[in-house]
């Protein structure tokens, strides 16, 4: 009776023990959050010390990626982070860049156990830094919230691996997988509140992009338009083989409040170059075939400039040449309640919806009501 006893006892803290640690490392993930969209190629991370229970420190990686979130959660410890946990949502560094290791810092505090949410696929870390902790006398444990981490960092990692953005497709489509009425034209097709779901989703991301086809029926900003998060806004980046997009557009006109990149070919016109850099748009040329730009091409240059977390919104050519190139890693799918009918513009040229809702390339993550509209979020598998 008296083992039983214990043994219920035991493991009761057990169980109390991973409920504590889930608690706090899903805390560092919704802090490392804040830094989504604003630290590449750094990648976002969130970062908490507790000690005997209570918060004594915590951090996220800031603007620019620099500080780290681990040296600022360890700097509001101070003396308490002297035989504390640290929870962090990616391995602490352990290679000298632009600052010091983060596993240094994180030895010379004293923390006494790091529990770490997944391992660093920078080829620069790639364990190193758990080792490190180790052979300190610190107890490292690895892999809580993994999954979650691993979408975090989807940009980072998808960076040092492939040299190219984490690429998030963005569709909002009708009952009958339209995304425009014929002649492209422009339809509300979801509600209020998937389109702050749009917009946050901009604010977290480095850059969003669209082809010429859309900027020249829509003219859109692309600039995220929440309360208080215009700043928050991401690069906006147009496809435009030939330089037709108009220097008296919105997005060229904006160009000096909010960076415009336009992608064009070798052999677009000086001129026309020329009229969209005097409004402050950046042109950069990348390879080219038969007049269509190469997309790979394209998004290995976007990672050269620092675009990890790459949105994708359209239009339909895009979006379906992405898609089956094999590029596109993650789709927003918005379904509102109304239906188009003949004529209407598909989700994806040349591809069925299906390509992605049916498809053994992509899994369903999650699913949820937006006011009177679905969201479907797929994952690349």
């Amino acid at each position: 009776m008296i083992f039983r006893i214990l043994e219920t006892k035991v493991a009761q803290e057990l169980s109390d023990a991973r409920t504590a640690d889930r608690r706090f490392m899903e805390l560092a993930l919704t802090l490392g959050r804040r830094g989504l969209g604003r630290t590449a190629t750094n990648p976002a991370v969130g970062a908490v010390v507790v000690k005997d229970g209570v918060i004594v420190g915590r951090g996220w990686t800031a603007p620019g990626g620099r500080p780290h979130a681990e040296p600022q959660a360890l700097a509001r410890a101070g003396a308490a982070a002297r035989g504390a946990t640290l929870y962090v949502t990616l391995e602490p560094c352990s290679h000298h860049g632009k600052t010091p290791p983060c596993a240094d810092a994180v030895i010379a505090a004293g923390i006494k156990r790091v529990v770490s949410a997944i391992e660093d696929a920078n080829p620069e870390v790639a364990g190193q830094g758990h080792a490190r902790l180790r052979a300190a006398g610190i107890a490292v444990d690895v892999g809580l919230c993994a999954e979650a981490a691993a979408r975090d960092h989807a940009g980072h990692f998808r960076r040092v691996r492939d040299g190219r953005p984490h690429v998030i497709l963005k569709l909002a489509v009708s009952q009958d997988d339209r995304i425009a009425g014929p002649d492209r034209q422009r339809l509300a097709i979801t509600g209020p509140a998937a389109q702050d779901r749009v917009h946050l989703l901009r604010a977290q991301c480095d850059a969003v992009l669209i082809g010429i086809g859309t900027a020249l029926a829509d003219d859109p900003l692309l600039t995220c338009r929440l309360p208080g998060m215009a700043e928050r806004s991401p690069r906006r980046i147009v496809l435009d083989a030939f330089l037709r997009l108009p220097p008296t557009g919105l997005l060229a006109k904006s160009a000096r409040q909010t960076e415009l990149w336009v992608m064009a070919s070798p052999s677009a016109e000086a001129a026309r170059a020329a009229l969209l850099a005097a409004e402050g748009a950046h042109v950069v040329r990348t390879a080219a075939t038969d007049g269509r730009l190469d997309l790979d091409a394209v998004l290995r240059e976007l990672s050269r400039r620092d675009v990890t977390r790459l949105m994708v919104e359209g239009g339909s050519r895009v979006a379906g040449a992405l898609v089956a190139a094999g590029l596109v890693d993650e789709v927003w799918l918005l379904r509102g309640p109304a239906t188009i009918g003949d004529g209407g513009v598909a989700a994806l040229h040349g591809l069925p919806l299906a390509a992605i809702t049916a498809a053994p390339g992509f899994r369903m993550r999650s699913q949820e009501q937006l006011g009177a509209d679905t969201l479907t979020i797929y994952d690349r598998s």
